[in-house]
């Protein structure tokens, strides 16, 4: 996209004033209507965003803490590998996207023209199957067993949703043990948004297109930030392992960046940028995108059925723009998801 890694470079120039080179961008960012929600308080949505950060990173909110500026050296070259696209563990565009993504938009793609192209990658048709057939997006008890009955069964919406998951599933796999249990709740974690956030723009009859892998962004930027802190500690401070304060820190301030250059690597439509710059900063009285809603009402999904601390009800309907009907049906669908998740898992 022309002129967009100078705007990320611009975010983090610095030869800006302090208050503007490194914000500390909030993934969970309500669109509060001044008239309609005079009363927020924004401690509730920083408390549901900790909460998530002490079970992504299973820890006490006092290890998230650190002191004044003793992460300074590390979160610098964080910054600067951000701002010059130089992180070393972006991952790059999959060789078949290009050409599925043209094929999804294309109203004249038939069934057996786009099986054709997912059974070309056999990676990812491995991936597609297991995908599919995982409660996600498994509808009944028959199991999906070719990718022709994918594409019959779900749909080209369904079918786009899968290959979005199939096509991230590996990059966020975990590699060793350290980062095995940040891994496995990060994909839990980012599904369960992307679905919530796909299920309100179909329920609101937007274009639902956009709203699933624009979900699933931030979760992949999660863990190439934590693999991306890693090399920067080694070379900067000598540790093997980043501290949960420092990785704290570093998804809370790089996360959208980060989805940015994703979405830019990957050659996505600028339709994926402009929904993830609308969640990152929502304008007063914007017409709002379902994704803001689907992060928050996944996060506090995913916390609640982990039984970790997460936000009542009443202030999810404050902070959010949905109907309490509509709530009612997107939380039927996601709780029987990862309930369904959690019997697989067993």
């Amino acid at each position: 996209m022309p002129g967009f890694i100078s705007w990320i470079s611009g975010l983090f120039s610095s030869d800006k004033p302090t208050t503007a080179t490194a914000p500390e961008s909030r993934l969970l960012n309500p669109v509060v209507s001044t008239s309609d929600s005079p009363d927020i308080d924004p401690a509730l949505v920083d408390q549901l965003e900790e909460r998530l950060f002490c079970w992504l990173l299973d820890s006490p909110p006092a290890t998230l803490r650190s002191e004044t500026g003793q992460w300074d050296e590390v979160l610098e070259q964080l910054r600067w590998r951000i701002a010059n696209n130089e992180l070393d563990e972006l991952p790059r565009q999959p060789m078949t996207l290009p050409m599925l993504m043209r094929a999804l938009s294309d109203a004249n793609t038939g069934r057996n023209q786009l099986t054709e192209i997912i059974l070309n990658d056999p990676a990812l048709t491995d991936q597609l199957l297991q995908i599919a057939n995982s409660p996600y997006f498994r509808s009944g008890d028959q199991s999906i067993d070719s990718v022709d009955q994918a594409v019959f069964v779900l749909g080209m919406d369904g079918i786009r949703n899968v290959i979005s998951a199939a096509i991230m599933r590996p990059m966020m796999a975990a590699r060793n043990s350290r980062e095995a249990l940040f891994a496995q709740r990060v994909w839990r974690w980012g599904l369960t948004c992307a679905r919530s956030a796909e299920l309100i723009a179909k329920i609101q009859g937007q274009d639902s297109s956009v709203y699933f892998m624009a979900g699933l962004l931030p979760a992949l930027s999660y863990i190439t930030l934590r693999r991306e802190l890693q090399r920067v500690c080694r070379t900067e401070s000598g540790l093997t392992e980043p501290p949960p304060s420092l990785i704290h820190i570093a998804l809370s301030r790089y996360q959208w960046a980060t989805s940015q250059l994703l979405a830019n690597e990957w050659g996505l439509p600028p339709k994926y940028h402009a929904q993830l710059l609308a969640a990152e900063r929502p304008a007063p009285r914007q017409q709002h995108t379902p994704l803001n809603d689907g992060i928050i009402i996944g996060t506090r999904e995913v916390l609640r059925h982990a039984h970790q601390r997460n936000m009542p009800e009443e202030d999810v309907l404050r902070i959010t723009h949905i109907s309490r009907e509509q709530f009612t049906r997107v939380r039927k669908v996601i709780l029987d998801t990862l309930e369904a998740g959690a019997k697989t898992r067993a």
